[in-house]
């Protein structure tokens, strides 16, 4: 969405504390340890734009909280699967060869947008060891998130989603769906029921850079909006706006749970209702 589009669509610049007041009043509490996933043009135009909108976020959960949001890198990933868009067979062997060890102090998230990218570059903000699918925490618990991220659990309980979820975190899908949930990759995970996969990344072994390959189970997130909206049939969420942008406030605990029920009884049967 273009600037010009947002400021039309905006009635009255969004501040700092206009948008702390919104989320206090969605549910968030000082304390809370919280799991962002974004869009910040859905909000309106921000005095201060992504800054702002973290600056608002930190202030809410308050020096006991903390606040995470993923860090993903997808051009770390195997070339190969690449299909947004797919690069030429011929390439992936000297995209294998050449490309840069991951390195979490300036390794750029992908398809997360201005507002994960800018966190992840905050003074005290730490980030997960995933060349692939790192998060980004800042506040109390940030080191006890992300402390373990193997390579062959990038969404299980080693996970920073397992950290997460044994500490009673929340979740806040700020102008996005829940296909934008993360959370129910761990829900994949827990089933055991997902496939394994052949993983591929570029990182350091030793001190040295390596195309490194490991497995992990596969992820699916197409039925993540059923998932929510059947979720929401049955379990109390909060639901408000954040500037122009519709959230939706809940226990990750609650959501996780429910998915893997759901999937349980409907994705792995094909028995959807």
């Amino acid at each position: 969405m273009s600037e010009k589009i947002v400021i039309e669509n905006t009635k009255i610049p969004n501040t700092l504390d206009s948008l702390y007041k919104e989320l206090i009043d969605l549910g968030i509490k000082e304390g809370d340890i919280l799991l962002v996933h974004s869009s910040l043009s859905s909000i309106g135009w921000i005095c201060g734009g992504s800054q702002t909108l973290i600056e608002a976020l930190l202030k809410v959960v308050g020096e006991k909280g903390t606040l995470v949001m993923p860090a993903h890198s997808g051009d770390w990933s195997n070339p190969e699967k690449w299909s947004n868009p797919p690069v030429p067979k011929e390439w992936v062997p000297i995209i294998q060869k050449n490309m840069p060890a991951f390195n979490k102090e300036i390794t750029p998230t992908r398809g997360l947008g201005r507002t994960a990218e800018l966190f992840r570059t905050y003074k005290d903000t730490l980030r997960s060891d995933h060349p692939l699918v790192s998060f980004s925490a800042n506040g109390k618990y940030a080191e006890k998130i992300i402390l373990k991220h193997p390579l062959d659990s990038q969404f299980g309980m080693n996970s920073p989603l397992g950290a997460m979820y044994k500490l009673k975190a929340k979740v806040l899908l700020l102008g996005v769906g829940y296909d934008s949930c993360t959370s129910f990759h761990l829900s994949e995970v827990i089933t055991g029921k997902m496939s394994k996969e052949k993983c591929g990344t570029s990182m350091l072994v030793d001190g040295v850079k390596q195309w490194v390959w490991f497995e992990d189970y596969g992820c699916d997130s197409d039925d993540f909006n059923k998932i929510g909206e059947k979720f929401e049939e049955s379990t109390k969420v909060h639901k408000g706006k954040i500037g122009n942008a519709g959230c939706t406030l809940f226990s990750m605990k609650d959501g996780v749970d429910f998915a893997v029920n759901w999937m349980n009884v409907n994705r792995f049967t094909k028995n959807y209702h």
